[in-house]
């Protein structure tokens, strides 16, 4: 698939799940060893666990870094032991939040229509959802990578495609081939753009050229400091969902530093 040729500009934007990791004083060095890298040019974002979100904002207060949650419930309230909605994710100040992540989908059989439901609400609460798709390496060795993208991302547009009309779409996705998470193994730039790209025809084909060429597509699978400039070059690709590298501030300021460029 061709590199889209035509885009408004899309500020990148620099997202690390930290995952089940962190403790005060970890979390604390981790964010105060970044801060410096951090200027209007790109935005940055992290996803902490659910028990450091009020030490997170405290550290972030006025530092122009937005934080997250790794999950939410479809669910407003009620008996749903261990889950939180959205309107908890409020009173935290949470204004994104991580949704159909690949381990939630593996370990917790998340289906693509629960993770649909989760965008909604998500983006009904005034919460940016990042969305992550992204294929098993027997799904790319098959040839499904189409198939499967488009299994997990058509529910999400279908229900949140209400958004556009009012104004209020605000949705991020995230392509995370699922071989490259935690392996040290990258997709190349060249794997990741086509991906990207067929991303991006889809929003097209489905909500059209505005809402296509406006959406933020990151690209998440072992970004390193040492690979990220070339990735993020890419024209469909605008930043990137951090893991490991997230965890080091050195790491993840250097990847702030390649998505300014």
């Amino acid at each position: 698939m061709s590199e889209t040729t035509e885009q408004k500009p899309r500020k990148k934007l620099v997202a690390g799940n930290w995952k089940m990791n962190g403790s005060f004083d970890s979390n604390e060095a981790l964010i105060l060893g970044f801060l410096a890298e951090v200027d209007d040019q790109v935005d940055v974002s992290v996803f902490c666990p659910f028990p450091y979100l009020t030490q997170v904002a405290k550290l972030l207060e006025d530092q122009g870094v937005a934080y997250g949650a790794q999950d939410v419930s479809a669910k407003a309230s009620g008996a749903y032991t261990g889950e939180v909605s959205v309107s908890m994710l409020n009173e935290f100040g949470v204004t994104q939040v991580l949704v159909g992540h690949s381990e939630r989908r593996q370990y917790h059989a998340e289906s693509s229509v629960a993770v649909a439901e989760k965008a909604v609400v998500a983006m009904a609460g005034g919460i940016t959802p990042i969305v992550c798709v992204g294929e098993t390496l027997a799904e790319r060795q098959a040839g499904l990578v189409e198939a499967v993208i488009a299994s997990q991302l058509d529910p999400v547009i279908e229900r949140c495609s209400k958004f556009v009309g009012n104004g209020a779409w605000n949705l991020v996705i995230a392509y995370e081939p699922v071989w490259a998470i935690g392996t040290g193994v990258t997709a190349s730039p060249e794997q990741a753009q086509e991906v990207h790209a067929m991303i991006r025809a889809r929003l097209n084909a489905m909500l059209g050229s505005e809402v296509a060429q406006s959406t933020r597509i990151l690209y998440g699978g072992s970004v390193k400091p040492g690979n990220a400039s070339e990735i993020f070059a890419k024209v469909d690709i605008d930043g990137g969902l951090i893991g490991g590298a997230a965890l080091s501030s050195d790491e993840f300021s250097g990847i702030i530093r390649a998505a300014r460029g």
